[in-house]
């Protein structure tokens, strides 16, 4: 296929792995031409780092002609205004995510896109990983019978550290653990159980404010407000019929992922949602758990496949699989479980999406079609 350029808006932290595998692992159907950010020293240095022939501002990018995909790594304050500036420039855009921290902007990007004739995707997609590709072909073929509940944990430790480079987002809605780790694992549901129909939840926070107790911190000793919750537990119920738990907390200490799927004939024991590899186990009816192959390729760190199958389906025509209509449903269902929390009741999911099309099996190292 003919390469599809892109130009990448923010080099923060996470730019890094993307930049990496855009210019290595898909550069058979990426090539990054720009890089932008309002810190132009930044752009400099990824560019240095990884060949990217131009330093852009952002007008710049956007005006570029040559570039058809804007990847969007700017923080998630700014991921709809940048997300409108590429359609609005006719770009097709690929957002971190969060994909929004509004219903309201969500909806203007997709409504915007449709009118332009343009794609939007956004991640995580680590959910085309070996790991959760695997899981998936297992719930299809039956492995562990009808899937009727699941169960979802991930605690991290709080702020208070101060030693991420965007530790004060950390403190606000986009920072807190549904939208900044929950997409991992709500994505990896609706991947593996489709669409969810309603939810519930409560969200709190043990602090109003963190003082940095880390005294390697440039922060150290400061104290900062916590405007978003940190201790979440939501009930979502899927279409399917499946009705899954899941607990989000930036409260202790350290990083304990787990997630489970439960049904009639086996319990599925899902690798983290936040990797592309990871054990895959099933716990039988006679007791016994056995550890199943990994079925698909992407067994390593793969960030950007999902703006690589982006690149490859607008060559081919097919739909891209981390959609902005899958994002749209994420954010649909972590924005409900705050207001669930906040009226005492279920919030009916006023948006659908498609199940993301699972990988073909048997693919070439680094193909997605």
């Amino acid at each position: 296929m003919d390469k599809v350029k892109i130009g990448v808006v923010g080099c923060g932290q996470i730019s890094n792995i993307y930049l990496k595998n855009c210019t290595g692992m898909f550069s058979h159907m990426i090539e990054v031409h720009a890089v932008a950010d309002l810190v132009p020293e930044l752009a400099q240095k990824r560019a240095e780092e990884f060949d990217v022939p131009h330093v852009y501002t952002v007008e710049q990018l956007m005006a570029d002609p040559q570039i058809e995909i804007v990847l969007n790594l700017t923080a998630p304050a700014a991921h709809a205004l940048i997300n409108r500036q590429a359609l609005q420039a006719g770009k097709h855009v690929y957002t971190e995510k969060p994909f929004a921290l509004t219903k309201e902007d969500a909806d203007e990007v997709l409504a915007l896109a449709e009118e332009k004739g343009l794609r939007v995707g956004c991640a995580p997609d680590t959910f085309m990983g070996a790991g959760l590709q695997t899981c998936r072909k297992l719930i299809d073929e039956g492995w562990i019978g009808t899937p009727y509940a699941a169960s979802g944990t991930i605690l991290m430790g709080n702020a208070s550290g101060g030693m991420h480079p965007n530790f004060q987002n950390f403190l606000k809605l986009g920072g807190d653990p549904i939208m900044d780790m929950g997409p991992y694992y709500l994505t990896a549901l609706v991947h593996l159980l489709g669409p969810a129909r309603r939810v519930t939840g409560s969200a709190g926070q043990l602090n109003q404010e963190i003082t940095v107790n880390n005294p390697a911190s440039p922060r150290f000793g400061d104290t900062v407000p916590v405007e978003a919750p940190t201790n979440v537990t939501a009930t979502i119920d899927f279409k399917s019929g499946v009705i899954a738990s899941l607990q989000a907390a930036k409260e202790s200490f350290g990083y304990t992922p787990r997630l489970e799927v439960y049904g009639t004939e086996g319990i599925l024991y899902v690798p983290d949602p936040n990797f592309f590899w990871g054990p895959v186990s099933i716990k039988q009816p006679n007791g016994e758990t056995k550890e199943i192959p990994l079925t698909h390729t992407f067994a390593e760190e793969s960030r950007g496949i999902g703006i690589a199958d982006m690149a490859a389906a607008i060559r081919s025509g097919r739909p891209h699989r981390a959609s902005g209509k899958l994002a749209r449903h994420i954010l649909d269902i972590s924005l409900s479980i705050f207001e669930a929390s906040q009226t005492d009741r279920h919030v009916h999911i006023a948006t659908d999406c498609e199940r993301p099309a699972p990988l073909p099996l048997g693919l070439k190292y680094n193909s997605l079609d």
